[in-house]
């Protein structure tokens, strides 16, 4: 048996005006359920909502997305099962895959003070604490919530060909100035060289650590 080809690739910004949640993999079970892959911060916000929508192309405006009604959904490895009002059998489920499930940004959950949306953290650029004077990492392209229970932040950096993983840990974030595009975290000694060396490990979450 084959194995199941990868999704299309989607853009790491939402176009104005959407908040992505999930993006749906393919039809789970036999009342027309979907399985999805997490895109939101937030999942356990699903309890909590009831109106979606789903976008054929990232790129599709509000007036042509099709506006869903959540009728129930949990958690299932690292994914989500949702079933939607009026998808009742395999085949119309199946014609969900690779779409997009999103809601208006006016309607996204206000946070905390002390609370912010991964996501927003693309395009910002990445500074180093720990030197003296501190030292900019790269660019921030990408979020990689699926390697373990910190998410992974994309860095591209102008100094190396190679892709630097940073965990979004607190024990490690200073600042976060989204008008100024810039994160300052305080990285362990080393945590940047050794990625880009011939063999690159994956940084260790902070928080399995004693």
């Amino acid at each position: 048996m084959s194995a199941e080809a990868p999704p299309p690739a989607i853009p790491p910004i939402p176009p104005a005006g959407w908040v992505w949640l999930a993006r749906v993999r393919k039809a789970q079970g036999r009342k027309g359920e979907v399985i999805a892959e997490i895109l939101t911060d937030f999942p356990d916000k699903f309890a909590e909502r009831k109106q979606l929508w789903l976008l054929a192309h990232p790129e599709t405006p509000k007036e042509s997305a099709r506006e869903v009604q959540l009728e129930s959904h949990f958690l299932h490895k690292g994914m989500i099962v949702l079933h939607f009002a009026g998808v009742t059998s395999i085949p119309e489920a199946d014609a969900l895959r690779d779409q997009i499930v999103a809601i208006p940004k006016s309607e996204r959950t206000p946070l905390g003070e002390d609370e912010v949306y991964i996501g927003d953290l693309i395009g910002c650029t990445l500074i180093d604490t720990t030197p003296q004077p501190p030292q900019p990492v790269g660019q921030i392209t990408g979020v990689d919530r699926e390697s373990g229970p910190v998410a992974l932040l994309a860095i591209k950096s102008p100094q190396s060909k190679e892709e630097i993983l940073v965990p979004f840990a607190k024990a490690y974030l200073r600042t976060i100035d989204l008008d100024a595009k810039r994160v300052e975290m305080a990285l362990p000694e080393g945590l940047v060289e050794v990625q880009t060396s011939p063999s690159k490990p994956v940084p260790d979450d902070p928080s399995t650590q004693g």
